[in-house]
């Protein structure tokens, strides 16, 4: 279960249809896994979920959604423009210095 809603992604994409809707709801668990693994905390550790989180979620969502295709003649991104951006200030510090 995703803490972004599925008809959020659905109007981001301007889909008014629900033939890929399990799809859709794979790639934004997966969009939420792999912010989570670089903020370094659960996506929903932040209660309420602030809209920049949300935002970037949509977008990797969307943008692997529409390039889902796995061969390209076109150089794609891993990470659509801006979603770092995005997620950055939710990162947690590590420093590797251990108080003893």
């Amino acid at each position: 279960m995703t803490t972004t809603s599925l008809p959020l992604l659905k109007a981001q994409l301007n889909l008014e249809h629900d033939l890929d809707d399990t799809l859709l709801s794979h790639k934004l668990a997966v969009a939420e896994d792999w912010i989570s693994n670089f903020i370094g905390k659960p996506f929903a550790a932040h209660e309420p979920v602030p809209a920049s989180l949300t935002e970037a979620a949509l977008q990797l969502a969307a943008y692997w959604y529409a390039q889902r295709e796995g061969a390209s003649d076109i150089r794609l991104t891993a990470v659509p423009f801006g979603v770092l951006e995005l997620i950055s200030p939710y990162r947690e510090s590590v420093t590797g210095h251990v108080k003893a």
